[in-house]
């Protein structure tokens, strides 16, 4: 039953000048896993530790599944991140912990195959996310943590005018040890809105 409302309901599409984000669906399991398996080197710093079987298929349902039911939950919106010019798989970003009544807050994450890094389309990719969560989910602050010896997810905030906010010590357990982390925000009033938002949504 899950699965089925998933499907009848509206799932948004985000199409920028390079790259379209939509949320993940079975089909994509083939380009995932051959994504992060040719990316795995690049990106487990940066990740929890990933789990023996995390890129076989029986892993990939149950985290479809996990995908759909944040996502009716209205506590997470996945997407996938795909070129324009062929459709190709690049990478993902999240919009997770959504909260609502006094917060109207999410938190943003996001990973991108080795081969699309350095082109720019992960700014993108914030950039598109950015007016969904103002305009369309009616949030005030979207917060980014980052560990500070990723310098290329820095330089993603800060060009996306993310302001860093502090350091938050010891706070994830990425790749088997617990890192400290900067803690990066964006307010709804502060971002420019070329989009046509004017102030503040909340």
């Amino acid at each position: 039953m899950l699965a089925l409302s998933f499907l009848k309901r509206d799932t948004p599409v985000l199409k920028g000048k390079r790259i379209t984000l939509r949320m993940p669906v079975s089909a994509d399991y083939a380009a995932w896993a051959a994504l992060r398996e040719v990316s795995r080197s690049f990106l487990e710093p940066w990740e929890p530790r990933w789990a023996p079987d995390e890129l076989e298929r029986q892993a990939w349902r149950m985290r479809l599944q996990r995908y759909r039911e944040d996502y009716q939950r209205g506590s997470a919106v996945p997407f996938f991140i795909f070129l324009n010019q062929n459709g190709a798989l690049a990478g993902g970003i999240t919009l997770g912990n959504i909260r609502h009544g006094v917060s109207q807050s999410a938190q943003i994450g996001y990973w991108v195959g080795e081969r699309h890094a350095g082109r720019g389309l992960m700014l993108e990719a914030v950039n598109l996310v950015i007016p969904y969560a103002f305009d369309t989910l009616g949030l005030h602050r979207i917060e980014a943590a980052c560990i500070p010896d990723n310098r290329r997810s820095i330089r993603v905030l800060e060009k996306a005018r993310f302001t860093r906010e502090g350091l938050l010590k010891s706070y994830l357990r990425i790749n088997g040890s617990w890192q400290d982390h900067y803690l990066y925000a964006l307010i709804a009033s502060d971002f420019p809105a070329p989009w046509g938002r004017t102030g503040n949504t909340a």
